[in-house]
């Protein structure tokens, strides 16, 4: 590594020097040791693990008051999960330009980005929802028109109150944002921890003592997610962190800083927006195939959360590393982390991925599935597992570290490409005209995962991505 790399990173101060690497594979003093990575990825993990299991608790608890409420609770929740992926791609933005600033140890400069990112969050947060409580009802009955009225219903009840929560949203990505720059993953893990709590104990509440059906799900969700937002933002003000928001950043609207964000996030956006549209269209391929088959995709589409996690885990220490060495200047460190993250991703999910294939199982013995529908999700879930575990690190934290590098566009129109171009085209093609059903679908992604990854690793072998600046 180059001789300019600090012998301590930001996020290690108090590391001691015994757990410290002497030399990495470049030659010079790591600037992120073992320790520090397995400080960044085990809390990051957790707290997504958490994520994925407690948001089910929703749906879980709301099903006890009738299935019109869990019916409008998952519709509702589909449709809230496009304006989440904006908040995060926004604040993935964001986490670029903070880590490299980071990694240049202009400090008070990443500080201004964090805060320019705090601003944008909340105003963009603030739009979404005063658009989506003037039109709510109509919305709803534009997008699930057909539904029966007790549905239509809760959809509105649902959707009106997570409304208020989108702001906390944005707030809180943002903050976490910030942390997870310098490597403090391990507090925004206790603040999930926290706020699941609230919401498990509050669903409860609402649910089975104030008997207030979807309401009693929505407003402990609300009151969670407002939790995570103020405690993040408090955090953030805090004059032990190396960086921080500055109040005097907050109230102007830095160009600059909002243009090197919005480079990166506007394009995340765009891809999360569009990938949203296509699991909406291929929910309706997979409707003409048979109940059994839908059943059988709905199943082994919630193991498949839980199994990718991994992946969903290692994007934004990508960011965080290849973000921070690329801020240094250093290229020799940022191609030896990108490597070293790389056999990190690929370990891990090939454990994770065989563990949760052998859970499988025991996890059918909870439905009451025909046993054709249970063979059709143990195979959906063996064919998704073996390309999570071996293929999707390449299309999926790969391309984060190339935006992390500033090479967006490239990333971007590839990510586009094969969504629409392989995974699109070709679950029509494998589902529909080779009457291969679910299964077809799943082939799709997979193909699309193995085109993404393959273009990725070409590309960070070419080196163009040392080619490029984000501040």
């Amino acid at each position: 590594m180059s001789a300019n790399v600090p012998e301590k990173n930001v996020s290690v101060k108090n590391v001691s020097e015994k757990k410290m690497p002497k030399k990495n594979a470049t030659g010079g003093n790591a600037l992120f040791s073992d320790w520090d990575l397995k400080n960044l990825i085990i809390p990051l993990f957790m707290e997504q693990l958490l994520i994925s299991l407690v948001g089910m608790s929703d749906i879980f608890i709301v099903g006890f008051t009738g299935e019109a409420n869990v019916s409008g609770v998952s519709l509702v929740n589909a449709f809230n999960t496009i304006f989440i992926n904006l908040f995060t791609a926004l604040a993935a933005g964001g986490a670029v330009v903070i880590s490299q600033y980071i990694g240049r140890r202009e400090n008070d400069r990443a500080g201004e980005a964090a805060s320019q990112l705090f601003l944008s969050s909340v105003l963009f947060s603030a739009m979404i929802t005063a658009v989506v409580l003037l039109v709510n009802e109509s919305l709803m009955r534009l997008m699930f028109g057909q539904v029966e009225d007790d549905v239509m219903e809760a959809c509105v009840t649902y959707l009106r109150i997570s409304a208020y929560s989108y702001p906390a949203l944005a707030v809180y990505n943002a903050g976490a944002a910030l942390y997870r720059s310098f490597g403090k993953t391990g507090t925004t893990m206790n603040i999930s921890i926290a706020a699941n709590v609230i919401n498990i104990v509050g669903n409860c509440i609402g649910v089975f003592v104030l008997h207030a059906g979807v309401a009693g799900v929505a407003w402990p969700s609300l009151v969670s997610r407002a939790f995570t937002a103020v405690v993040i933002t408090v955090l953030c003000f805090s004059e032990t962190n190396p960086v921080r928001y500055g109040l005097h950043y907050i109230f102007r609207i830095e160009k600059d800083l909002q243009y090197r964000i919005l480079r990166i996030a506007i394009p995340n956006g765009l891809e999360s927006g569009v990938f949203q549209l296509v699991k909406v269209a291929l929910s309706s391929v997979a409707a003409l195939f048979g109940t059994y088959q839908i059943a059988a995709n709905g199943v082994a589409q919630s193991i498949w959360s839980v199994a990718a996690l991994v992946c969903v885990t290692m994007g934004p220490v990508f960011i965080t590393v290849i973000g921070q060495c690329m801020g240094s200047g250093d290229i020799p460190a940022a191609e030896y982390y990108f490597k070293r993250l790389m056999k990190i991703t690929l370990i891990f999910a090939c454990v994770w991925n065989g563990l949760i294939f052998a859970a499988v199982p025991f996890v059918m013995r909870l439905y009451t599935l025909a046993d054709e529908t249970k063979r059709l999700v143990v195979l959906l879930v063996l064919i998704h597992n073996v390309f999570s575990a071996l293929v999707f690190p390449f299309a999926d934290p790969l391309g984060k570290g190339l935006r992390a590098t500033g090479d967006v566009a490239f990333t971007t129109v590839i990510s586009l490409f094969t969504t629409i171009g392989i995974r699109l085209v070709f679950s029509v093609i494998f589902g529909i005209w080779m009457k291969l059903g679910v299964l077809g679908i799943a082939c799709a992604m997979c193909l699309d995962w193995t085109v993404r990854g393959i273009i990725f690793q070409l590309r960070f072998k070419g080196g163009t991505w040392k080619c490029f600046k984000v501040i």
